[in-house]
């Protein structure tokens, strides 16, 4: 808390360096130019404009079964909030948060347990990544279950029960406290959408186009409410292209770019960027997989980390990178040379011919370009045709 209020203070003096006005209030359309604000204190009132971005972000998505009382039943923001350590939790949903605030409460002694409807954690990335992820940090956990519905949820008692479904199988339990993390919904509901022409797709997030526009040609839209990924980086990103757009720069930024992403504060941290290999098969992309294992990294091994693994994806037919992970220790630091390489167009030749410091896990991505010409120093293995 003292951080967040630190960065938040540094934020509002930029502003105000930056002659910027801040006007506190929930903000609802009136019509394509004007909107009226609700202030903290006072009566509302109209505010015009010729050009608006939205971005109001997100919230946590509702269980049907596990409605918020924000005390027993929890959604993200609570689960940082809570100022005693339950002596047990029940986690609902095996995605990012899951994982990262899982591990993290399983770290302060926390007996935590999963559930989850898919079939393991983190279930749409590459396998061969998840599954090292899923074995280094389920021992955190007194207990995972996937493949399962949560059907009840009582928290009239003390403890909250909970009934969970498997196929055929129903059981209940009891704990402490029940953190429900299904993901994140725009928060789009107040803002009389209608009234200045804008639409939404099926999930309920805003429409733009490559420039960030929505129907309505000068109201732009970034961030969370635009739909997936639901990242800070990549509303930043997108925040900085509509800027450029609107004070007219005759080359905005592409959009097209790719966003990494990272699952961090956990046993073991989880990167990855770009088209990765099963999403570029579904679409038809041949690929060539080449993975380092850290098993043949000096630094993973004289760290005591050799469990990890560095993955790429190149196009079989340009041999450019279009996507790769890490997994393992620092994956998160890891994964922007990744990023970069993809945005550069670089061909496995060009990532291999690079220097990198040595002793250190960026190697890894170094010898796994290697490998896609077989000719990686410590490690035989050679690339996986698709």
């Amino acid at each position: 808390s003292k951080v967040v209020k630190e960065l938040t203070e540094g934020i509002g003096l930029l502003s105000k360096e930056r002659n910027i006005e801040t006007i506190r209030g929930m903000a609802s359309f009136l019509s394509e130019h004007e909107l009226e604000v609700k202030p903290e204190e006072g009566d509302p009132y109209r505010l015009e404009f010729e050009n608006l971005i939205i971005a109001t972000g997100s919230i946590p998505r509702e269980h049907p079964q596990a409605k918020f009382d924000h005390k027993k039943i929890l959604d993200s923001t609570d689960a940082l909030r809570l100022e005693d350590i339950p002596q047990s939790m029940l986690i609902i949903g095996g995605g990012f948060l899951g994982a990262e605030l899982g591990s993290v409460y399983a770290t302060l002694g926390t007996e935590v347990s999963l559930a989850e409807e898919g079939p393991g954690l983190l279930s749409w990335v590459d396998e061969d990544l998840v599954k090292i992820f899923q074995k280094e940090n389920e021992s955190l956990y007194r207990e995972l279950h996937f493949h399962t519905q949560v059907t009840e949820v009582n928290a009239d008692n003390e403890s909250i029960r909970v009934k969970l479904k498997k196929e055929d199988e129903e059981w209940g339990n009891d704990y402490d406290r029940v953190l429900v993390l299904l993901g994140r919904q725009p928060a789009t509901s107040h803002l009389n959408l209608k009234a200045a022409g804008i639409e939404k797709d099926d999930n309920g997030f805003i429409k733009v186009d490559e420039k960030q526009k929505t129907d309505s040609a000068h109201i732009y839209a970034i961030g969370d409410v635009t739909g997936e990924p639901l990242y800070a980086n990549k509303a930043t990103y997108e925040g900085r292209l509509a800027a450029e757009v609107i004070a007219g720069e005759e080359t905005p930024l592409l959009k097209s770019k790719p966003t990494p992403s990272v699952v961090a504060t956990t046993r073991m941290e989880m990167a990855w960027c770009g088209s990765m290999e099963d999403r570029a098969k579904e679409k038809g992309t041949k690929v060539r997989v080449t993975k380092f294992p850290w098993v043949a990294s000096g630094r993973a091994v004289s760290v005591g980390k050799a469990n990890g693994l560095t993955k790429l994806v190149f196009d079989a037919e340009t041999g450019k990178l279009i996507g790769g992970g890490v997994v393992g220790k620092k994956a998160g630091s890891l994964i922007s040379e990744i990023g970069l390489a993809i945005d550069m167009g670089a061909t496995a030749e060009d990532i291999s011919l690079s220097i990198h410091p040595h002793p250190t896990l960026s190697e890894t991505i170094m010898e796994a370009a290697e490998m896609y010409s077989g000719i990686s120093t410590h490690f035989e293995g050679k690339h996986k045709k698709e």
